[in-house]
């Protein structure tokens, strides 16, 4: 580590501010310091990125899984070393830093699939009908292409996963996109370790060198810059609904506007039927304890708002929790932002008329860090302050809100704005009777769980990890899983083009075996 910024195969370090991460086990500072990126040094990285859009976005699938292969082949290679900074910038456990990178190189490798598959392009075709009456049908084709140079920015909570070599940039390179990325302040030397082995893997598949940049920097100013940029072409960030707005009101600003990609969390509340809990209390606090206290409830789909009823079954899923709560030492939290709004949140839930504290844990594992927190409130006095309540507190806290009777979920399901997840926990007599519930989360909700909490994201296909506002700026893509390929393309239709100068994907032999809706039937057979 160096603490420069990586301009495809080029270090610099022209910034006059710096900084340095920061462990929150013990609240030393960490060398190296960390150069802020100069304008100078962002129009460079997208110069590069702008020099590199052409080949990419005319390199084939197969060539680009290639490079998204040689990347995880390298982050393999430099695993023990990136892991070990990982731990000292975030405090997380060996169990953590091992899963993170694994799910990083997958999410790598399976976006290397997903581009060699060449289907994410939706190729449409309708064939032209010269003889039709009144005015001949012309040839029509239509499919996604790369959009160009986009800025990723990394997460502060999956300093892997959803960073410097995360799922979205391993998405927008498997769609032919150049990637200028900015690591998170709160773990710069990973960013940077991590940069230096993409870039490795650039190198060894023969791509050129702006197919990849990294950017520091611990203000606001690098990102605006980097939003604000007329290269930019799009955006993709993970974090807080400030931040997240803040970058699409700068984007919506420029002469020319650019999609910003924003997940910006949630609560996610859960909805809790009486014969579930009843059934098992103390299974019940177990896992919704392990849900909320994932990552230290850093995780943007912890549940933090439980509604439940009044009952036996209740009490003792509050007391086994409270136990629960006592038993533990607390963990780190990523920085001492967030654990001093984390206790900003904590105070603001006490100031709201109705709120009791049940819970409330002691902090011993580290120097910035939080212990978990329950707080009850009636559903009656959670309406009259449901603004303050629905503000997400990112850490380990759950509000439970006691309802007359399970008929009055819908009702205060339709309290909510948008959110990433949200679920029903019932037995299977009552979950047969929960389809208006269940439509009035999906109302809002990006994805709806049943008898499981949205922690622990599976990626995959079929997954949508968004949400309408506020949870995400564009409720139609998910930030997560082979879907998200799709923010990185623009259609493009091509009206009575020869076969010659047609795209591959949409020439009539279909030499890439795609498959293609051809005059409203999907098939892989020639259109011609």
């Amino acid at each position: 580590m160096k603490g420069t910024q990586l301009i495809g195969n080029n270090e610099s370090a022209q910034g006059e501010d710096i900084f340095k991460a920061v462990n929150p086990l013990d609240g030393e500072t960490l060398e190296p310091a960390f150069h802020e990126a100069s304008p100078a040094e962002i129009d460079a990285a997208f110069e590069l990125a702008g020099g590199a859009a052409k080949f990419m976005a005319e390199s084939t699938g197969k060539d680009r899984s290639r490079l998204l292969n040689a990347i995880a082949d390298c982050l393999e290679e430099d695993g023990e070393v990136i892991k070990e900074r990982v731990g000292l910038e975030t405090g997380y456990p060996q169990a953590r830093l091992d899963g993170e990178l694994g799910r990083t190189v997958m999410q790598l490798r399976v976006f290397g699939t997903v581009a060699e598959d060449g289907n994410w392009v939706a190729a449409r075709i309708d064939t032209a009908l010269p003889d039709r009456e009144p005015l001949p049908k012309p040839d029509l084709r239509r499919m996604l292409v790369a959009v160009g140079p986009v800025v990723i920015f990394g997460a502060s909570n999956f300093p892997l996963a959803i960073s410097v070599a995360g799922g979205d940039p391993a998405s927008a390179l498997a769609a032919g996109c150049p990637v200028v990325t900015k690591g998170h302040p709160s773990h710069p030397g990973a960013s940077e370790l991590v940069a230096r082995a993409v870039l490795h893997g650039v190198k060894k598949a023969g791509f050129p060198e702006g197919t990849f940049s990294m950017l520091q920097g611990s203000g606001n100013d690098t990102g605006r810059l980097l939003v604000e940029h007329p290269a930019a072409r799009a955006v993709a960030f993970t974090g807080s609904l400030r931040g997240g707005r803040a970058l699409f009101d700068i984007a919506a600003a420029r002469p020319n506007p650019i999609p910003v990609y924003a997940e910006m969390g949630s609560v996610n509340p859960q909805f809790v039927l009486p014969g579930k809990i009843n059934a098992d209390p103390a299974a019940f606090a177990d896992g919704l304890f392990a849900s909320v206290t994932m990552g230290n409830g850093q995780f943007c789909t912890c549940p933090s708002l439980v509604f439940v009823t009044e009952g036996d079954g209740v009490q003792a899923m509050i007391e086994h929790y409270m136990e629960l709560v006592a038993e533990s030492a607390g963990a780190p939290l990523l920085n001492a932002g967030i654990a001093a709004a984390f206790e900003s949140g904590i105070g603001r839930w006490q100031g709201v008329q109705g709120v009791e504290l049940l819970a409330s844990g002691s902090l011993e594992a580290a120097e910035i860090g939080a212990a978990p927190v329950m707080a009850r409130i009636s559903l009656e006095d959670f309406k009259d302050n449901k603004e303050l309540l629905m503000e997400e507190i990112f850490g380990p806290s759950v509000l439970l809100v006691v309802c007359p009777d399970e008929e009055s979920y819908v009702a205060a399901a339709g309290l909510f704005e948008g959110q990433l997840g949200s679920s029903i926990h019932g037995n299977e007599e009552e979950l047969a009777e929960a389809g208006a519930l269940l439509s009035a989360l999906s109302g809002f909700s990006g994805r709806v769980c049943v008898n499981s909490f949205p922690t622990g994201i599976e990626v995959c296909d079929s997954v949508h990890h968004g949400g309408p506002y506020p949870a995400t700026t564009d409720a139609q893509h998910t930030s997560i899983g082979t879907a998200g390929i799709a923010r990185w393309g623009r259609p493009v239709s091509y009206q009575n083009i020869p076969q010659g100068l047609l795209p591959e994907a949409l020439q009539d032999v279909n030499p890439l075996g795609l498959l293609r809706l051809v005059n409203g039937e999907w098939t892989r057979d020639s259109a011609g």
